[in-house]
């Protein structure tokens, strides 16, 4: 079951969705270590054949934890988002 939190925008006066992660499947891995993304899976996130992944993951006591996958398209905007008030702190000082 997924939670789902409203929350209203203070810059934006508009209610923004903020969701939580939840397992969607248990997927294998073949020996050339490829693995499927269930169909509905794919659909739901809007991934087709040709789109970037870009694989993250989190350690922890040296060794790995989590793996997960994110559009690339979608890491670009999260990365300039994170990164634009810091960038604009440091370039005015």
């Amino acid at each position: 079951m997924t939670k789902t939190r409203l929350r209203k925008s203070p810059q934006r006066n508009q209610t923004e969705e903020t969701g939580c992660c939840k397992v969607e499947s248990i997927v294998g891995i073949d020996d050339r270590g490829q693995l499927v993304l269930p169909k509905e899976l794919r659909d739901k996130a809007k991934v087709k054949a040709g789109d970037k992944m870009a694989v993250v993951s989190w350690e922890k006591g040296g060794e790995v934890c989590c793996i997960v996958m994110i559009k690339a398209d979608g890491l670009t905007k999260m990365v300039a988002d994170m990164l634009g008030p810091i960038m604009k702190d440091i370039t005015e000082k």
